[in-house]
């Protein structure tokens, strides 16, 4: 059976017991993580998940708060003696620049570093990332303040949907991606540009006809406010639930 671990909630500005927003899918034969904004060894520790097992890495846009963990990530991973390959996805504009930074880090001199192959997603309509015997994943381009991706996975057991938004600003797109879908994670920053109020997303919820909202990529810490859940649940009809740290969803 397999399931989604959120790793972080957060937005941008992390806590002790909020980090940024990240998540990985586990399942029997690939185990998908998708962002990486701080090295998330500890994290898989935490929760049982074994490194080598990592088969797929998914970056959803080139900020920091979503990529800056990946370096050390990939050294970490190559010191502890991985030989496994990894398979890196994302738009053009993320995959470019990560290499970029690797290049800055002279990765091509790591001796006997595992393999390590990038895949570019096309920019337009929705598009498959990944398929598996346990889930099938397929992104979209959102709108943000550069160009991102959020993404759908349909797991083949019991054809349930989960979708997640990324740092967005509400639009069709998320829409699409969420159509009738199990479970929609949604960030909940705030009503301003590229990203999305928890109210905005319950309305994106609604239009989807999704199932259940989780809002993530929420203020935490000096900047936490207690209405995220209100505001929602005003404007869906279905359950409204925050998404924390090492929360797992069995699908």
């Amino acid at each position: 059976m397999a399931k989604l671990v959120i790793l972080g909630s957060s937005n941008a500005i992390a806590t002790e017991s909020h980090d940024n927003a990240y998540m990985v899918f586990v399942g029997e034969t690939r185990t998908v993580l998708v962002d990486s904004p701080h090295n998330p060894l500890l994290r898989l520790k935490q929760i049982g998940v074994d490194y080598n097992k990592i088969t797929d890495l998914v970056v959803t846009h080139f900020h920091p708060d979503h990529v800056s963990g990946v370096p050390l990530f990939l050294m970490d991973m190559w010191l502890r003696g991985r030989n496994a390959p990894l398979d890196i996805y994302g738009l053009d504009h993320a995959l470019t620049r990560l290499e970029n930074l690797m290049d800055a880090f002279a990765w091509e001199n790591w001796p006997n570093f595992f393999p390590v192959t990038f895949n570019r997603l096309p920019d337009v309509g929705i598009s498959p990332v990944l398929n598996s015997s346990d889930f099938d994943i397929y992104a979209s381009q959102v709108r943000h303040m550069i160009p991102t991706i959020g993404l759908r996975v349909e797991f083949k057991e019991n054809g349930k949907v989960a979708t997640y938004s990324c740092d967005t600003e509400p639009c069709d797109e998320v829409v699409q991606l969420a159509k009738n879908a199990d479970i929609l994670i949604h960030e909940a920053s705030g009503a301003f540009k590229g990203h999305t109020s928890s109210a905005q997303a319950a309305e994106v919820a609604t239009k989807a006809g999704a199932k259940e909202l989780y809002l993530i990529h929420y203020p935490t810490g000096e900047f936490e406010h207690g209405s995220l859940l209100d505001d929602a649940r005003k404007k869906f009809d279905g359950e409204v639930k925050l998404a924390n740290d090492l929360m797992e969803l069995v699908f």
